[in-house]
């Protein structure tokens, strides 16, 4: 059965770059998905399966029955696409100004909806049900996940299988690896409100531009001094924005920036660090802070008994040498393998 499954899935490779492509050449926005949620909608159920729309705002959900008793399990996509715009020369080139599948979510999804077709033309022979799940809105946190969980796509579900395209990958290697494989993405930002004034006299100011400066050094010691080193982390600044004129000291600087974490308990201490140390630079000089964190998605853990399995059958239709062990990456996505709580042990 598991042989003609691939053959199958090869004969109807042609549709499913078609549908691909024109995803591609119409893509949308995070939590502005209307047209892809629909087609992917219609695709499900011309195919007989069960299916859900609008599941926490616009993600779609097909249920599939198998013939036979057996557990469920769950495949993800996502679907939506990025600011940027398509410079490409080719047929199926975006034709949304300013956006494009830079992502591979147009991929991803028509690949699942392959394995939809494909198993839904063999579903007396199941054991169990396979549930299919496409996100919206994965590349802004806290993105569409988390309210399709609480709208109950996960439920009943005993294990769930992701897969994401990697352009640094070479054509036809599949990487994989047990444990945390991609980090927990956080975003911070620091307001920083001085006393402006003139550039002559800077003693009658509380520059926030160089209490901005201080601080941004300042929070390059969280990693280095409070993280233990063999637990992997990374703070950076990405933004740094005060003042427009040449001759004026600014009232306020704005600093933005991310935090990786693999680590729960690592995570939650440079959070804190994050604002104590904002307060007491700002304090110091006679300035204040007012710091906004955002936690996005934890870090990806990879149970290893389903890594295993997809490392096995990568290896049976591929051959060893096409199989490698992904270094883990301080890259954050919503990729992941999830077995019985959903969640990574803890440390």
């Amino acid at each position: 059965m598991q042989q003609s499954l691939f053959q199958r899935l090869e004969e109807i490779y042609p549709e499913l770059v078609d549908f691909r492509r024109d995803l591609h050449m119409y893509p949308e926005l995070s939590f502005h998905e209307e047209r892809t949620p629909e087609k992917i909608a219609q695709y499900l159920e011309a195919l007989g399966i069960e299916v859900r729309t609008k599941v926490g705002g616009r993600g779609v959900v097909g249920l599939l029955r198998g013939g036979k008793p057996g557990k469920t399990v769950a495949i993800r996509a996502d679907f939506d696409a990025l600011p940027i715009q398509d410079e490409k020369e080719v047929s199926y080139k975006s034709r949304v100004p300013g956006v494009m599948h830079a992502c591979g979510h147009d991929i991803h999804t028509a690949s699942v909806l392959g394995v939809a077709k494909v198993l839904s033309e063999v579903k007396e022979q199941l054991a169990g049900n396979v549930v299919f799940i496409h996100q919206f809105a994965e590349e802004l946190a806290p993105g569409g996940a988390k309210p399709m969980i609480e709208d109950g796509c996960l439920d009943g579900v005993d294990v769930i299988y992701g897969a994401h395209v990697w352009s640094t990958e070479p054509y036809g290697q599949v990487s994989l690896n047990e444990g945390y494989i991609l980090a927990a993405a956080d975003e911070f930002e620091i307001e920083i409100t001085g006393k402006g004034g003139h550039g002559a006299t800077p003693h009658q100011t509380v520059d926030s531009l160089v209490v901005g400066s201080q601080l941004v050094l300042n929070l390059q010691q969280i990693v280095s001094r409070k993280v233990d080193p063999l637990k992997p982390a990374v703070v950076t600044v990405g933004s740094f924005h005060s003042g427009n004129a040449f001759n004026v000291i600014p009232n306020t600087a704005y600093l933005k920036g991310t935090v990786r974490t693999f680590d729960a308990d690592v995570r939650e201490m440079i959070q804190k660090e994050i604002a104590q140390i904002a307060k007491a630079t700002c304090e110091t000089f006679g300035a204040e802070a007012k710091v906004n964190y955002l936690q996005g998605y934890p870090s990806v853990w990879n149970h290893p008994p389903e890594t295993a399995r997809i490392e096995r059958i990568a290896k049976t239709l591929l051959g060893e040498e096409n199989v490698t062990k992904m270094v883990p990456l301080m890259e954050g996505r919503i990729l992941r393998i999830i077995l019985k709580k959903f969640q990574a042990p803890s440390s």
